[in-house]
């Protein structure tokens, strides 16, 4: 069995770039090679990373840590390139969102261990959240080895395969809800007066420090609104609008939906 180092990066979408450019950022480009199917950003991903983009065989040569970073509907098509490359001395770990371990591995040959991974966004900025679920032929020294990889990009979790549509839903696409959210709050502030570049610095430091309040003050959400909604005041004028409009419920019933089209993915083998 071929011993081997390093990672390789199966696509350069918007995921695997955030990815790429996170784990670059923290460790160095020695090591890291990028497999793109369109040349032209397969040279700006060469460009800006100063990494090698390679064909598919030469990665799974050079690299022992595969990391399968295409969307769901063209997983497929890559494992049938994918398998004759791979044996047990690599390691897959798949963030196509909805499709299971069971579905990679089915299409690889046997033995190899499969890791699947949701990550988010904010990887580009070093604060993802990956969720890790182990495959059949992962064990904890795999999942100890994509933890260490997703880790130099954010926090790292690990659940039960079956919970990773949740998973999807929440933080997955979570980082699209809070960014609906503060559109929707600037584009309230311009309706008021305020210059938009004023408004958004507004937003978004009250975003990111009412994160941070929550991440470490270790208290519910609801008690640190409270603290914020004096009686008779305007927090909670507004807390009321929200109520009247159903926000809450509109909110649990999109990352229902969510949850409900990673399920879908998932089936028929990912191809749609």
């Amino acid at each position: 069995m071929a011993q081997r180092q390093g990672l390789a990066v199966l696509g350069g979408g918007k995921m695997g770039e955030a990815l790429l450019a996170g784990l670059v950022r923290r460790s160095g480009a020695e090591g890291v090679v990028v497999c793109e199917r369109h040349p032209e950003r397969g040279r700006e991903l060469a460009a800006r990373y100063g990494v090698d983009v390679v064909g598919i065989e030469e990665a799974a040569a050079r690299a022992r840590v595969l990391l399968l970073a295409v969307k769901p509907q063209d997983l497929p098509s890559l494992l049938v390139l994918l398998a004759p490359a791979v044996d047990e001395g690599h390691l897959v770990v798949s963030i196509a969102a909805g499709i299971s371990t069971a579905t990679i591995e089915a299409a690889l040959p046997a033995g190899v261990p499969v890791v699947r991974v949701m990550p988010n966004t904010p990887a580009l900025v070093d604060e993802g959240m990956s969720v890790l679920s182990a495959g059949a032929s992962a064990g904890e020294a795999e999942l100890d080895e994509a933890e260490a990889l997703l880790s130099t990009v954010g926090r790292v979790a690990r659940v039960p395969e079956y919970q990773q549509d949740a998973v999807t839903a929440l933080s997955g696409s979570g980082p699209a809800y809070f960014f609906y959210l503060v559109e929707a709050m600037v584009d309230a502030g311009v309706l008021l007066g305020l210059p938009r570049a004023l408004t958004t610095e507004l937003v978004v430091q009250t975003a990111l420090g009412s994160a941070v309040m929550l991440r470490e003050s270790g208290e519910h959400p609801a008690q640190l609104r409270d603290a914020v909604s004096s009686p008779g005041g305007t927090t909670i004028a507004g807390i009321r609008e929200l109520e009247r409009h159903s926000v809450r419920s509109a909110l649990i019933a999109a990352i229902e939906a969510a949850a409900a089209r990673s399920v879908e993915l998932g089936r028929a083998d990912g191809s749609r």
